[in-house]
């Protein structure tokens, strides 16, 4: 497995992060033998949200029921959650007092006395950077949360917390994957007047991210569109990528998710591919893919076998 330094941070991550979004009906011993399989894959990285698993903190703890982790391991395991989200009725709050009483209940249903990374989970257009930076010194101060980040966030709306928030953002979460790449077409195909994918409706913010050392990490890695289904296998929309896969996994000795997976670590950006997966042996399989380094040839046959233009 891949691993390395998160900039801004003295955290040793690994590439690929077990994301736990889906694990709210699953049993005690799903759970845990999806969490020990990663583990043994080498993910050192799990990612939670306060509001998975339909209502506040059910999946952070059936996560912590499940896996009933000792103290050695949580110092070997980093902890990821989000907030952000008023689900239950449908808006952003990121107030001083939403996020740290998300906090303390993310803490106590993970049973654990610190988080390792706290993201914004999605913009709150009413944010008061001010709130936010004092939040953020309170959690800080008080060992709750060790480091911050964002995810969904333009680099404008970045800059904006950074008027008051004076933490590293050290992690932007964002929806990534062969099929859903803006985030690389747009600057591929430039200045095209006739061409859609030219279009800049991504802010320039991979480039932000490389240039200010945040860690983009993709959700939804083998999804296209906003939650339409994997691409994998899908040969009715996507026939020449899985042809692509199929034939690069076999070169690499691994299965088209683990390619998938590669081809994201690929970019010098230095992503990390978050999981959403509840099958332990596709996560396997999908970590797999982090010792696989694809050629530039490689890489770019797959993003044009998706469909996207390289002019």
């Amino acid at each position: 497995m891949k691993m390395f330094t998160l900039p801004g941070t003295d955290l040793t991550a690994s590439a690929v992060v077990l994301g736990l979004m889906r694990i709210g009906e699953k049993t005690d011993a799903e759970i845990n033998s999806l969490f020990r399989a990663a583990l043994d894959a080498g993910i050192n990285f799990v990612d939670h949200a306060d509001i998975y698993g339909g209502s506040d903190h059910h999946c952070e703890a059936r996560f912590a029921d499940a896996v009933q982790l000792t103290s050695s391991e949580r110092d070997r395991i980093i902890i990821q959650t989000k907030c952000g989200i008023n689900a239950q009725d449908n808006y952003f709050d990121f107030s001083k007092e939403r996020i740290l009483r998300q906090v303390e209940g993310s803490l106590q249903a993970l049973k654990t006395d610190h988080l390792d990374l706290l993201l914004l989970h999605r913009p709150d257009a009413l944010v008061e950077p001010e709130e936010v930076a004092a939040a953020f010194d309170a959690l800080q101060a008080a060992g709750k949360v060790r480091h911050f980040g964002v995810s969904n966030h333009s680099p404008a709306q970045i800059e904006l917390l950074k008027t008051a928030v004076t933490q590293p953002l050290v992690v932007n979460q964002l929806q990534f994957s062969i099929p859903h790449a803006p985030l690389v077409t747009q600057g591929i195909a430039i200045n095209m007047a006739t061409l859609d994918q030219s279009i800049d409706r991504t802010l320039g913010l991979l480039d932000y991210c490389r240039l200010h050392h945040i860690t983009p990490q993709a959700w939804s890695p083998f999804q296209h569109g906003f939650f339409r289904g994997t691409f994998l296998g899908d040969r009715d929309h996507f026939p020449e990528l899985n042809d692509v896969l199929d034939r690069l996994a076999g070169t690499y000795g691994v299965e088209p998710i683990g390619i998938a997976t590669a081809w994201i670590l690929r970019h010098p950006a230095q992503w990390q591919v978050v999981l959403g997966t509840t099958t332990p042996a596709r996560v396997v399989a999908a970590a797999a893919g982090a010792d696989v380094t694809l050629t530039r040839p490689e890489w770019y046959e797959l993003l044009k076998a998706a469909g996207y233009k390289v002019p």
